[in-house]
């Protein structure tokens, strides 16, 4: 059974950077997409950005393109989310979990596809 763990998440003001990571245990790590998600007070958790189990299909909320940047390495069993010019409206717990099918060949975004998730990092974002 794979546990995901999120770390690095904390109270930042608007224009700071910080960057979460995904740790896994388990040996099949590098054969699953991993995506993160996020869930404000009140609201739905959407997806943010996900990551191939190879490492070279990445996807994107349409919103957070340009400021967020998802990687992995297989070597750790660790993918993170680098996220620039944060906002107050980027005020969320950030989840990542684990697609259901392994070697998927897209990277998809719907929470109902992804299982194994984490417990959850707080970020948020002062004005």
């Amino acid at each position: 059974q794979v546990q995901l763990v999120e770390s690095g998440g904390g109270l930042v003001q608007a224009g700071d950077s910080l960057r979460l990571s995904c740790a896994a245990s388990g040996r099949t790590f590098s054969s699953y997409t991993i995506g993160w998600f996020r869930q404000a007070p009140g609201k739905e958790r959407e997806f943010v950005a996900g990551i191939s189990w190879s490492g070279a299909i990445t996807n994107y909320a349409d919103s957070l393109k340009g400021r967020f940047t998802i990687s992995r390495d297989n070597t750790k069993n660790t993918v993170y989310l680098q996220m620039n010019s944060l906002s107050p409206e980027d005020t969320s717990v950030y989840y990542c979990a684990r697609d259901l099918r392994p070697f998927e060949s897209w990277v998809r975004y719907d929470p109902a596809d992804f299982g194994s998730w984490g417990q959850g990092t707080q970020v948020t974002v002062s004005s």
